[in-house]
């Protein structure tokens, strides 16, 4: 039986570290939104405890699974917080600067230790211990102000009793109540009486305060249910751990799991709950509740989340396509019959299509994720990046409700990151600069995300400067770069976006060495993306960012060549047209163009670029596609258009290889496969060979 126990607890302990690492990084995310937006000089009371909050609760989590180097870190960052939020030190922004640090210090800790990297150097995490401990002062020498922890006297004295507890818990998660009895100052004596790794523990305390708030103050780090406070002089339980049981829809288990605590709300515990009375007194009042984040599981229905592992929803998500192309081909067979003969048939079919579709929807929302995922940490980052430069900025977000796939969310934050990168220090200009222009001294930077159509646009705009048309045009020709003084803006914008081009003065650690924008957009081509540039001198520059909403599920064009089908991605289809042969011709070298409204375009023939025979053999008897991708457009030559459709994504890569000018594949309702265009490829590839034989 033994042995089976400790089995047990091996797989509790085990399954408790994902949880803690996953509520520690929301937690350090919590607290560096909370210090980026905290105004030093007015500090809201409310900011300042969730900030002690977040680092307390992070410090109780690493005490219990003996994670020493981060207990130690969080101590001290709790330790000069709790005297900030209690009036007897000012905050000031060389502290929300360390503990902007100590921060990053402990994203780094976790990484390691979740991934079982190399660990963080100890000098480092010393070193920030040691600035985090002087701004105590002479607190930290025994003199000076210590309300803190100042010893109370005439209270009762109490006996808090510990245990039985795990092996692996008591010497960390013990010790460190102890310490944390005694940062809330609650405590004048604690002598432990009792020893042992297993052994219940004992605590003699003199206090002031009441049982209630010491089992909230211990809320933190140990589980009321596992605790006893009682009357030392008299014996008398004042909360026995049998009366901590929970109330009707509390989400706590009378036998209290193995997280300790860690991970409960002490909202759901009784002694944090008002009587009946008292809350019909103070019904239509807020009450604040003490206590640690919410758990991930709430007990109302309105409020429930629950985690679940991305390989899941994404498992969902494929059976859910599975039975999308199911429907798809049972609809295209019932099509064959008589609707007048099979009624019956036809209307459970569109009851199928109409459920299947929901079902597809409710499924895909299950993976969007609001845009301040990505947009919250670029506070920080102009924080940094504007104070090195020098500069005063503003950072404005719009529409961080906007929903994108998760998938895409965690690819775009590199592209936005180099975007606003350039726009601090390229766009931007200093703050006497702008005077002297005549601007306020502040710059400002705008991340702004909205819907249009089937797509998401990400816009990163600023009010700086602006793009130098003829500055870049020179660069260009000094690269040796095909160019022209004829090209369009849109064009000449683009050519920010070649590798290694930049028109920087010097180089700096921020930006100027022709490294990122090319990156940029390679990365936003790869998700079936775009990008646009608006620009204007001493106006500013705009950044679109075109997104799928999804990488899952497609509008596409279905277009026919000889007997195969292939599918274009709508946001590449500028319009298609049955062009007049007098609009045709053929230039040398070049191959044949067509003229749309004034300008020359490419064409390029599907069937030539595959090597398949096409039913149309002249361009006027068949469809041209005007396709347009980075600034380029191309003509595709197809023999006919089918019709529009949203279609699942398969992966060719996956399931086969990969090829050129394909970037996946989808079955169709009659069970053939078609292939879906990699237009961005296409469209770069013949404008290529169309500028070589210039």
């Amino acid at each position: 039986m033994s042995n089976e126990s400790s089995a047990d607890s091996d797989f509790d302990f085990a399954e408790l570290h994902g949880l803690f690492f996953d509520e520690a990084a929301e937690h350090l995310d919590a607290m560096e939104a909370l210090l980026l937006s905290i105004d030093i000089a007015t500090a809201d009371d409310e900011q300042l405890n969730a900030i002690f909050r977040a680092a307390h609760s992070i410090k109780g989590g690493a005490a219990t699974f003996g994670f020493t180097g981060v207990t130690e870190l969080t101590h001290e960052m709790e330790t000069v917080f709790d005297r900030v939020r209690k009036g007897h030190m000012p905050l000031s922004t060389a502290l929300v600067d360390t503990f902007l640090a100590s921060g990053d210090m402990l994203k780094s800790m976790l990484l390691a230790l979740k991934t079982g990297g190399s660990g963080v150097p100890e000098a480092e995490v010393t070193g920030l211990c040691a600035r985090l401990r002087a701004f105590l002062g002479p607190v930290a020498g025994g003199t000076g102000d210590q309300t803190s922890a100042a010893a109370p006297s005439g209270g009762p004295v109490l006996e808090l009793v510990f245990g039985p507890l795990d092996e692996k818990f008591t010497a960390a998660s013990v010790d460190c109540v102890v310490a944390d009895l005694k940062d809330f100052g609650c405590v004048e004596e604690i002598k432990v009486e009792s020893q042992g790794p297993v052994a219940e523990r004992r605590f003699r305390i003199v206090t002031e305060v009441n049982a209630t708030d010491l089992t909230d103050a211990i809320a933190f780090m140990a589980d009321p249910a596992r605790v006893k406070i009682v009357a030392a002089e008299t014996g008398k339980t004042e909360v026995p751990a049998t009366e901590v049981s929970p109330s009707a829809g509390s989400s706590v288990s009378p036998q209290a799991d193995h997280n300790f605590g860690l991970f409960v709300d002490p909202e759901a515990l009784p002694v944090n709950q008002p009587d009946p009375e008292s809350a019909k007194k103070t019904e239509g009042s807020v009450v604040a509740v003490k206590g640690a984040a919410k758990p991930a599981v709430a007990a109302s229905g309105d409020t429930a989340s629950i985690r679940v592992s991305v390989e899941k929803v994404d498992q969902l998500i494929n059976l859910v396509g599975e039975l999308v192309i199911t429907q798809a081909m049972l609809a295209q067979t019932a099509s064959k019959s008589d609707p007048v003969l099979y009624e019956a048939l036809f209307n459970g079919l569109a009851t199928l299509e109409r459920n299947t579709r929901d079902l597809q929807e409710s499924a895909m929302s299950i993976r969007m994720m609001p845009m301040s995922v990505a947009f919250s940490r670029f506070p920080r980052v102009v924080r940094d990046v504007a104070a090195k430069l020098g500069k005063e900025v503003d950072l404005v977000t719009v529409g961080e409700g906007t929903e994108l796939d998760k998938g895409l969310i965690e690819r775009i934050v590199d592209p936005l990151t180099h975007l606003v990168r350039n726009s601090l220090d390229h766009g931007l200009e200093s703050s006497d600069e702008r005077v002297a222009k005549g601007k306020i001294r502040k710059g400002t930077v705008t991340l702004r995300a909205y819907h249009q159509g089937g797509t998401i646009v990400i816009e990163v705009a600023d009010d700086g400067r602006g793009l130098h048309r003829d500055k870049i045009l020179a660069k260009a020709k000094e690269r040796g770069m095909a160019v022209s003084d004829a090209m369009s803006d849109q064009e000449v914008w683009q050519l920010i976006f070649e590798a290694g081009f930049s028109t920087a003065d010097k180089i700096t650690d921020v930006s100027g060495r022709g490294v990122g924008m090319d990156v940029v957009r390679r990365n936003i081509t790869e998700m079936g993306g775009r990008v646009e540039i608006e620009s204007a001198v001493d106006a500013g520059t705009r950044i679109s960012i075109k997104l799928p909403l999804t990488l899952a599920i497609l509008d596409g064009m279905s277009v026919r060549v000889g007997k195969e089908v292939f599918i274009i991605p709508l946001g590449y289809i500028a319009e298609s047209l049955q062009p007049k042969a007098d609009s045709l011709s053929t230039i040398a070298q070049r191959g044949q163009v067509v003229e749309v409204r004034g300008e020359y375009l490419p064409v390029i023939s599907l069937a030539d670029a595959f090597g398949m025979q096409s039913e149309k053999l002249r361009c006027e008897e068949g469809i041209l596609v005007i396709l347009e991708s980075e600034g380029n457009k191309t003509a595709l030559f197809v023999d006919d258009l089918v019709g529009q459709h949203q279609v699942v994504i398969k992966s060719l890569e996956t399931n086969f290889r990969k090829v050129a000018g394909i970037s996946g594949a989808t079955i169709m309702g009659d069970g053939r496969v078609a292939m879906i265009l990699d237009v961005a490829h296409i469209v770069g590839l013949m404008n290529s060979r169309f500028d070589k034989a210039a």
